[in-house]
């Protein structure tokens, strides 16, 4: 995103030229959550074949390991910063019979985690932290006793929260 003016065009100079490029990351699905899907769109649009091999992926991995239902999901990225803003997004999702998926900073974190709670009600809900490396965490509860759980802790890392549909016990 922030060196995307630049490079965009550079690579798809190379790509129009029939250069073979990859795109790895350490962080993860390379995409995901990322604004990178618009070198993907231009690259579509300009005829250029493009692939993937499937990689590690937080958000889905979480789904995998919470137990909570997977047969519908949504992932909804990151919700806004400011508790208004988040409130007013969950509001929207709450009444959604899927579980769901957030991205979130650890700074963010326990407000997050507060917020989802008082509009989301009490659900079942996982939190997992750095997946796929050495310090991997995972907590699966309620909402609100993972909240507690997870404010009680140092917060570092890059963190997923799976919440389960309203009305779907653990």
């Amino acid at each position: 995103e922030h060196n995307a003016e630049y490079i965009r065009p550079a690579i798809m100079a190379r790509l129009t030229h029939g250069e073979t490029l990859a795109l790895v990351s350490d962080a993860g699905t390379p995409l995901i959550s990322d604004p990178g899907y618009k070198l993907v769109r231009k690259a579509i649009a300009s005829g250029i074949y493009v692939s993937a091999v499937p990689g590690a992926n937080a958000a889905l991995m979480a789904l995998t390991l919470s137990g909570l239902p997977s047969n519908s999901f949504m992932f909804a990225g990151f919700l806004p910063p400011k508790s208004g803003a988040r409130r007013n997004a969950l509001g929207d999702l709450a009444a959604i019979n899927t579980t769901l998926i957030f991205f979130e900073s650890p700074r963010r974190l326990a407000a997050s985690l507060a917020d989802m709670a008082a509009i989301l009600g009490t659900r079942d809900c996982a939190v997992a932290r750095e997946m796929t490396k050495l310090h991997e965490t995972f907590h699966v509860d309620t909402l609100e006793d993972v909240r507690q759980t997870v404010a009680a802790g140092s917060q570092k890392g890059e963190f997923v929260i799976v919440i389960a549909p309203g009305g779907y016990e653990l």
